[in-house]
């Protein structure tokens, strides 16, 4: 019995003995694994000289002010911009009678304040009836912007003055009288995209106006785009030297397809109904309705 736990007592020591070899070897080789890298990275470490300076600037710049610098490095982020754009350029034709007519717009200056001038007019038979504004463009929310300026209605011609069927607000005006404006209203893009400008006018011995316009774009591709458009020209008295009568003095409604060759150059077909509201006992051949069928172009840059 006792020959049999000694012999057992040797046997359990010799297994301790050899599971202690292991583990010493196995931590042996975890520290040299660890000391492998460390020993690496000091190495590069010596050799290694540290961050280096680029090399001086071959031409470098004089000390200048952030205004100086935007100048120089074009880093300006409200730019000097410029466009025009020849929205409507068209041709007419209603009841036996051509007409061309013309719609413009230009504007130069920065994101919030901009010079914005309009012009549009018709001539008919060798009669010229138009008008231009001028604005001072300034943005005062998200895709709107009010505008402060004058507008001159001005005609040229010769004979004595008749009514014209011109299109955007002028139909039944009278050439060869001259009328002067002081504006203000508001222009911008309306929820689904619709584009609205509002003016009001004050001009001289009391006249008031005030003009309506609504527009939408429907992309019927990404080239072939549908437009419709409403105009309404109301006038706080009447006027018989333009033909304009008092209150809703007019109501256009039109509707243009385009194709865009480029987005700069589009032609485009369309048709436009009038109705003119007014005494036809105070302004012969002022009230009634027309439709014409137009064609033109439209072109920006």
């Amino acid at each position: 019995m006792t020959v049999s736990c000694r012999a057992g007592f040797l046997r359990c020591a010799k297994i301790n003995a050899d599971g202690g070899s292991l583990r010493t070897l196995s931590l042996m080789l975890t520290l040299s694994s660890l000391a492998a890298p460390a020993a690496a990275w000091a190495q590069s470490s010596e050799s290694d000289p540290g961050h280096v300076a680029p090399p001086p600037a071959a031409q470098p710049m004089p000390p200048m002010s952030m205004q100086e610098m935007d100048r120089v490095m074009d880093m300006h982020d409200d730019p000097l911009l410029a466009m025009f754009k020849l929205d409507q350029f068209e041709r007419a034709h209603a009841d036996d009678a051509y007409s061309t007519s013309w719609e413009a717009e230009a504007w130069i200056g920065h994101d919030f304040d901009k010079l914005w001038v309009r012009t549009e007019g018709e001539r008919e038979s060798g009669v010229t009836d138009a008008r231009i504004e001028a604005f001072w463009d300034h943005a005062f929310a998200t895709f709107w912007d009010w505008q402060l300026g004058v507008r001159h209605d001005f005609g040229s011609g010769s004979g004595p003055p008749r009514p014209l069927s011109a299109i955007h607000g002028l139909r039944g005006t009278w050439a060869h009288a001259h009328r002067d404006w002081a504006a203000f209203g508001v222009q911008g893009l309306a929820p689904y995209w619709f584009e609205i400008e509002a003016t009001a006018y004050v001009g001289e011995q009391g006249r008031t106006a005030l003009r309506v316009r609504a527009e939408y774009e429907l992309l019927l591709t990404q080239r072939l785009i549908l437009q419709p458009e409403l105009e309404a020209n109301l006038y706080g008295k009447s006027d018989s030297a333009r033909g304009i009568s008092d209150g809703l003095s007019d109501f256009d409604f039109g509707l243009r397809l385009r194709y865009e060759i480029r987005r700069e150059f589009a032609p485009y077909v369309g048709v436009v109904w009038t109705r003119r509201f007014g005494d036809s006992d105070f302004m012969p051949g002022h009230a009634g309705s027309d439709t014409q069928f137009v064609a033109g172009l439209r072109v920006w840059f």
